[in-house]
C-alpha cells in the first residue's frame, strides 16, 4: 500500500546503532577510531540505507556491484554498495577509512558533526540532496487542537533519531520552547514496548508521539483518520502534522570526507551526476508505470526486493512502489537550489545552522564542527549536456481556484479549524490601509519560513473586520422598520425580533438574517450593503498584506511561491468581540490571521523535482 513504508521501520531502528542513544555525545557512541586514509578505489564502497532514495543509488549501479552498462559503469565509476543503517558503524568506517561516504538525514550528518569534524581530514563535505521525506508523522490525543497545544504536554519520540529535527521545526513554528515541553526518550523506533507508538498507546499521560507510517496507520487506521478504539486504534488519536505537509523537514544527503573529496572531485562530481541521472530515469519510469505500467520499473522493485529481502519487501506492488512513490526526489534543480541558491529558506546554509544549534543544545556534541558544501559546479559538462532536465522552470504549485474552493468550504461546515496546523494573528488600526514592512518585519518573516518549510500546505491570508457599524445600522433599520423591539436601558438593552428573544452576540444568526433582507435598509442606513462593504475591505486589507509581505521577500531576498500565499476575506464573521464597548475591543477585532491550511492533492500541481 502507498504510504506503507516498511522500509523505516529497519532504517531508523538500526541507523543508530544502539538502544539508549539520546542526548549523550555522538562521539562517546562511536569511541576511540584510528582515523585512516581511503585507500579501496576498486570499487570504493558507499553505503546505502533503507529508503525510497537508495532505490536510484541501485538502479545507478545497476545493483550492489557496477554493473556493464549501468550508470555509474559508462561514468567510468566503480562502486560496491554496503548497507548503512547502523548510523554509528557507518561513521566508523567512515573514520577508519572503509569508505569515504556517510548516508544519513542532514540533522543525522549535524549530530556526528563533532565526531567525523574533530580531524580535518574527515570533516565532512555535503555532496548530494537525493530526497525529501513524506512519511514521518506526529500523532496526537483529541486534546491538541493546534501545535500551539504542545506546550506543557508531554512528547515521546525515539532518541538522536530524525524525529528529534522534525520537533524542532514544528516547536519553532508556534515559538515553543524545548524547555516548555515535557520530551520522553523511546529507546526504539517501533516493534517494541520501549518505541514511541506503544508507549502512547499505554500511557494516556503522553499527549503526542512521532511514529512512521505503519506505526501511524495502526494509532490512527490512516493519514486522515481518527482513531476509534477499534482494531487496535487509540480512541481520538490522530496526525497533528506529518512530513506530507512538513515537507521541507528532513532531507536525506551524501557526505564525502574532505580530504578524499580534494583528491578526487573529477569522480564525485561523476557520483552525483550519474545519482541526478539516476533520478530523471526513474521518475521517467515511475511515471510510465502509473500510466501503463513498466518492465524496467519493475526490474527496479524487483532488485529493492532482492537488496532489502522479502521480509521487509512482501510484495513490489504496495511495499517497493509504495517506498518510491511516498519520497520526493530533488533531481538537478533542486540540488542547485538547495546549495547555491541564496533566497532558498530551507537551503543548506539554514539546515546547515540548524542542525549544528540541535546537535549543540540537545547535548549530541559539545562544539561546533562546521560542515561543507559541495561547491560543485552545475553548470560544468558533468552536468550540462549530460541531464537532460537542467534549469527547469518553477511553476506554480498550487491551484488557486481549487485552494480557494476548499478553504471556503471549510469554513462553511465548520472544518477549517481542524484542517488548520498552525495560526498566528497581526493587527492594525481602524481606516489602516498599508502593512508598513518596518512595522510587520517580524511577522513577515515568519510567514516566508513557515511556508517554505511546510511546502505542502497553503498560507490562507484570512482578512477581518469589525462588525460594530454593521450591527448598528441592523438595529436602527429594525427599529424603523419595526421588525425589531428593543427594551431595558442604556447598557442593558435586551432585543426581540418579530416577537422571539435575538441576540446580538450570536453573530452568524445576524449575518443569516441581513443576507435574508430581513434588515434591508432605508435608504439611510443599510447593514446588507455595510456587511458587503466590510467583507470587500477585509479582503482587501488580505491583499494589502500579501503585497507588503512580497515587497519584504524581495528586500530580503527570499525565495517563495506566491501561489502558496492566498488572500480570502472573511468580513465580520468572525469577531472576537461582537459588541464591543470602547474603540480598544473594536481594534481586536481589526486583523488578518495567517493559517497553514493542508489541502488536498488536487490543489497542488505536479512536480517531476520538488525543491
Amino acid at each position: 500500500m502507498k504510504g506503507l513504508r516498511i522500509l523505516w521501520i529497519v532504517a531508523l531502528c538500526l541507523m543508530l546503532g544502539i538502544p539508549g542513544f539520546g542526548q549523550q555525545r555522538f562521539t562517546d557512541l562511536v569511541g576511540p577510531v584510528a582515523i585512516g586514509k581511503v585507500t579501496q578505489k576498486d570499487p570504493i564502497n558507499v553505503p546505502y540505507i533503507t529508503w525510497g532514495g537508495d532505490m536510484v543509488t541501485f538502479y545507478a549501479n545497476g545493483g550492489l556491484k557496477t554493473q556493464p552498462g549501468a550508470i555509474f559503469n559508462k561514468q567510468g565509476l566503480n562502486f560496491q554498495l554496503t548497507p548503512g543503517d547502523n548510523f554509528v558503524q557507518q561513521v566508523k568506517d567512515y573514520l577508519s577509512g572503509k569508505t569515504p561516504f556517510l548516508r544519513g538525514t542532514f540533522h543525522m550528518i549535524g549530530m556526528a558533526s563533532e565526531a567525523i569534524g574533530k580531524d580535518p581530514r574527515t570533516k565532512g563535505v555535503v555532496i548530494l540532496q537525493m530526497t525529501w521525506s513524506a512519511g514521518d508523522h506526529m500523532v496526537v490525543r483529541s486534546n491538541i487542537k493546534t501545535i500551539d497545544d504542545l506546550k506543557g504536554k508531554t512528547i515521546v519520540l525515539q532518541k538522536g533519531g530524525p524525529h528529534v529535527g522534525m520537533l524542532d521545526d514544528i516547536l519553532k513554528t508556534a515559538q515553543i520552547k524545548w524547555e516548555d515541553v515535557n520530551v520522553i526518550w523511546a529507546d526504539d523506533l517501533t516493534g517494541s514496548p520501549n518505541s514511541p507508538a506503544e508507549m502512547f498507546r499505554k500511557d494516556p499521560k503522553i499527549d503526542a508521539c512521532f511514529v512512521i507510517s505503519p506505526d501511524m496507520i495502526g494509532l490512527t487506521g490512516g493519514l486522515n483518520n481518527i482513531g476509534s478504539g477499534a482494531e487496535g486504534t487509540v480512541k481520538g488519536a490522530y496526525v497533528r502534522v506529518s512530513t506530507a505537509q512538513l515537507s521541507r523537514s528532513i532531507a536525506d544527503v551524501y557526505v564525502c570526507r574532505k580530504d578524499f573529496y580534494d583528491e578526487n572531485k573529477e569522480l564525485i562530481a561523476k557520483f552525483v551526476a550519474g545519482y541526478l541521472k539516476g533520478t530523471e530515469e526513474v521518475l521517467d519510469l515511475k511515471k510510465a508505470y502509473e500510466t501503463q505500467g513498466s518492465k524496467e520499473l519493475n526490474k527496479l522493485l524487483l532488485l529493492t526486493q532482492q537488496i532489502y529481502g522479502k521480509e521487509v519487501i512482501p510484495t513490489l506492488e504496495a511495499d517497493a512502489f509504495g517506498l518510491l512513490a511516498d519520497c520526493t526526489l530533488v533531481g538537478h534543480q533542486g540540488n542547485v537550489s538547495f546549495f547555491t541558491d541564496e533566497s532558498n529558506i530551507t537551503g543548506f546554509k539554514q539546515f546547515h545552522e540548524s542542525a549544528l544549534n540541535l546537535a549543540l543544545s540537545r547535548g549530541f556534541a559539545t562544539a561546533r564542527y562546521e560542515l561543507l558544501a559541495s561547491g560543485l559546479d552545475y553548470n560544468s559538462s558533468a552536468f550540462v549536456g549530460y541531464l537532460t532536465k537542467i534549469g527547469a522552470v518553477k511553476k506554480e504549485r498550487f491551484r488557486a481556484e481549487v485552494v480557494v474552493g476548499e478553504i471556503e468550504d471549510f469554513t462553511q461546515r465548520g472544518a477549517l479549524d481542524e484542517n488548520t496546523l498552525y495560526a498566528f494573528t497581526i493587527y492594525f488600526d481602524p481606516n489602516q490601509q498599508d502593512f508598513p514592512i518596518e512595522q510587520y518585519r517580524e511577522s513577515f518573516q515568519r510567514v516566508l519560513e513557515q511556508a517554505a518549510k511546510f511546502g505542502n500546505v497553503v498560507i490562507a491570508v484570512r482578512g477581518h473586520a469589525d462588525p460594530t457599524l454593521t450591527l448598528k445600522e441592523l438595529v436602527l433599520v429594525g427599529l424603523k422598520k419595526g421588525v425589531l423591539k428593543r427594551s431595558g436601558s442604556p447598557g442593558n438593552y435586551s432585543y426581540s425580533f418579530k416577537g422571539k428573544p435575538l441576540d446580538l452576540n450570536s453573530i452568524q444568526e445576524l449575518v443569516n438574517m441581513i443576507e435574508s433582507g430581513s434588515f434591508d435598509g432605508d435608504g439611510e442606513n443599510n447593514p446588507r450593503q455595510t456587511m458587503q462593504a466590510a467583507l470587500n475591505l477585509s479582503r482587501s486589507r488580505a491583499e494589502k498584506v500579501i503585497e507588503s509581505l512580497s515587497n519584504y521577500g524581495k528586500m530580503k531576498g527570499i525565495q517563495f511561491d506566491a501561489s502558496q500565499i492566498q488572500p480570502f476575506g472573511v468580513g465580520i464573521k468572525e469577531p472576537f468581540i461582537t459588541k464591543p464597548a470602547n474603540i480598544e475591543e473594536a481594534k481586536k477585532n481589526m486583523r488578518v490571521e495567517f493559517r497553514l491550511v493542508k489541502v488536498s492533492a488536487e490543489a497542488i500541481n505536479p512536480s517531476d523535482f520538488e525543491f
